[in-house]
């Protein structure tokens, strides 16, 4: 197995946690211990679940910790949408967000396939 960090998921990830840091920014101050701090926690943890299942040189447990990455993936995915519902953040930023955890879901679901397969 490679390094964790040449894994085009992972980088993903991160492009996605820090896109996420960036725009939590602009959330009502009121949600600065709440959604914004949710938020945040689900997207570092997708790349840290990446770089963890990786590092166990185990495909199970890259297996398992890819679907972790995935579930954590779909929890941002949902706080993004419930932004957009309550209009706290602007349809750029939301559509930017979407789509790149799109690309991230089949990202590792491409892997997971792959684990399978080898």
């Amino acid at each position: 197995m490679s390094d964790y960090k040449n894994l085009v998921v992972w980088q993903k990830a991160m492009e996605l946690a820090l896109e996420i840091y960036k725009i939590t920014k602009s959330l009502p101050d009121d949600e600065k211990f709440g959604l914004s701090s949710q938020m945040r926690r689900a997207a570092i943890s997708i790349p840290s679940n990446i770089a963890e299942g990786q590092s166990r040189h185990s495909k199970k447990e890259f297996i398992h910790f890819l679907r972790i990455a995935q579930g954590s993936n779909s929890e941002l995915e949902t706080q993004l949408l419930l932004c957009e519902n309550l209009s706290y953040l602007s349809d750029i930023d939301i559509e930017s967000g979407l789509s790149l955890c799109t690309q991230i879901d089949k990202m590792i679901n491409s892997l997971v396939k792959k684990q399978y397969s080898a």
